[in-house]
């Protein structure tokens, strides 16, 4: 056993050691009097910080599960791809606080007066801000897989687990990991709302930096805001140290080209990880298990089915398929109606869907200005390893601030310049919404082959030629998901960024995500489900007209 050796396995028992420290607070009893106060001593910030990312990372471990199943399901079938997508849209567009409004009260049914009740509620909070990226990102991946991989698997007759363990996810896994790297940073910008949680108007909170952040910008404290904000700084840049450079940089062995790259992106941590014995131990120890795996996975078929089906088979699973689940949706929209009717009447969906009209605006302005400024810079991110090295990190730490964080200093802004908010909410929208797409491109940017890029430059290609033949068809597949996630995003953020408080006072844009922020911190659960329906009709209705073309565009014409 060598020097390195010690070194992996000491830091993997620290680790395990601070996780299993960390996460004895998630299981106390919690007294309902005390559960909202803050302990905003700065001494506090480094459990809160552990506290924080473990939430975090229990958050990207369910989605990347999440994203598995859900993306797999609604590429491999086309029946279920007429429902998933256009609920992934709709799951999207729903805010973080109507999903905390539910799952709070549920998970506190579940575990009655535990901490893990509020924890488990936190951390769904978080998977609602991640996951829906990430599975848009791999849903394309599978849907968009490279021709001669297809026949690969099929003329081997892989098993069904093959084809998705070896040659579905390894295609999909540079989107996946920037996608998953952006989601983490989305988690980071609703930390505030699911660590600080309101049911049947009782409030709770939770150990974090999110919690003492807000607590910080209710008292005004901006010393404590400044703590708050140094302590996100170290964890952003600890986890892409640690975590986020170490699997990019490990990605580039999955890049789909015929000559190896003159520059890869390196970290210290994954040579470290290479040049141990770990890994092939851990690997030796595990093959059984998934030899046993494959073997089980046999039940399910073989990769060498036939591409066509029976018209008559065909057309009766579709008006089958149609019928049940046409007859679900009437049935739960007329159970709504009918609720809202009994409560406020239908009526009730007018006022949010004029002011869904001014956050329309402010969304398509947002993706707008994104796209001019950050897909060239994505570009020239991607394209350079070392540029990458220096950048990753700098991303990292802006996408990752939540707004609240800078409420302070966008209200003296405000004040000082006299910008109304209707206006100034864009720029906080953005703060949520605009690295999607920036992510998004230097992931496609990194998965141009260096053999197509060196081969326009012996052409003499460059310029507008250059971005017209090679790199806007190669980065269009990852701009659109990043274009239709932004536009999510945006949606989602506007309910934060379209209410802006600061000590006492309170700045409030003309928009829906100022309506549902309102509603919900009212209670008003029939307003609140009307402002959360016209979401979701604005965002299905965006996404069919325009960017669903767009992927369908992408797919024909643009898949590499």
């Amino acid at each position: 056993m060598t020097w390195v050796d010690l070194v992996v396995a000491a830091a993997v028992l620290v680790l395990l050691y601070l996780a299993l420290r960390v996460g004895e607070g998630t299981t106390v009893r919690f007294a309902t009097d005390r559960s909202a106060e803050v302990d905003t001593d700065p001494s506090r910030l480094p459990y809160d910080a552990a506290r924080s990312l473990l939430r975090m990372f229990a958050a990207l471990a369910a989605s990347t599960v999440f994203t598995f199943i859900y993306a797999y399901a609604a590429a491999k079938s086309r029946r279920l791809e007429r429902v998933l997508i256009p609920a992934l849209d709709i799951l999207q567009s729903v805010p973080v606080l109507g999903f905390l409004s539910v799952a709070v009260a549920g998970f506190i049914a579940l575990h009655p007066g535990s901490m893990l009740a509020l924890e488990c509620a936190s951390v769904f909070a978080i998977f609602t801000s991640q996951a829906w990226n990430m599975t848009f990102g791999f849903y394309y991946s599978l849907t968009s897989l490279p021709r001669e991989l297809d026949e690969l698997s099929r003329s081997f007759r892989f098993t069904k687990w093959m084809r998705f363990w070896k040659v579905e996810v390894p295609s999909g896994m540079i989107s996946l990991v920037w996608n998953g790297m952006m989601s983490f940073g989305g988690g980071w910008f609703f930390l505030v709302a699911s660590e600080a949680i309101s049911v049947n108007d009782t409030n709770y909170v939770l150990p974090g930096v999110g919690s003492y952040a807000g607590a910080a910008i209710a008292d005004g404290d901006l010393g404590k805001v400044g703590w708050a904000i140094l302590t996100m700084a170290v964890m952003v840049i600890g986890v892409n140290l640690l975590f986020w450079r170490p699997l990019t940089a490990w990605t580039e062995k999955f890049k789909n080209e015929q000559s190896e790259a003159n520059e890869v992106q390196r970290s210290v941590v994954l040579n470290i990880l290479r040049r141990s014995n770990w890994p092939q131990i851990l690997g030796n120890l595990l093959r059984p298990v998934g030899r046993g795996m494959g073997r089980a996975a046999r039940v399910f078929g073989t990769d060498d089915r036939p591409l066509t089906i029976s018209p008559a088979r065909k057309l009766t699973g579709d008006i089958t398929f149609t019928v049940v689940a046409g007859a679900v949706i009437l049935w739960g929209l007329y159970d709504l109606g009918r609720y809202l009717n009994d409560e406020t009447g239908l009526g009730v969906f007018g006022e949010p869907l004029l002011l869904g009209l001014a956050t329309l605006g402010r969304v398509v302005l947002l993706v707008a200005v994104a796209t001019v400024i950050w897909v060239p810079i994505g570009v020239k991110i991607g394209f350079s390893p070392k540029l990458t090295r220096i950048a990753q990190p700098v991303v990292q730490v802006l996408a990752s601030f939540p707004a609240n964080f800078l409420f302070p200093l966008a209200m003296w802004f405000f004040l000082k310049t006299g910008l109304s908010i209707d206006i100034g909410g864009i720029l906080l929208m953005s703060l949520g919404a605009q690295w999607y797409i920036l992510f998004n491109t230097i992931a496609g940017a990194m998965s141009i082959p260096s053999d197509l890029r060196e081969a326009m430059d012996d052409l003499g290609v460059h310029g507008w030629q250059r971005w017209k033949r090679l790199i806007l068809p190669g980065i269009f597949p990852s701009y659109v998901t990043g274009g239709i996630t932004a536009s999510g995003g945006a949606w989602n953020a506007s309910i934060v960024a379209e209410v802006v408080t600061f000590g006492g006072t309170t700045l409030t844009a003309t928009g829906l995500g100022a309506y549902i922020a309102k509603a919900t911190a009212a209670g008003d659960f029939p307003h609140l489900l009307a402002g959360i329906a016209v979401m979701s009709v604005y965002v299905v209705g965006l996404n069919r007209l325009f960017w669903r073309r767009l992927y369908r565009l992408a797919d024909t014409r643009f898949a590499l």
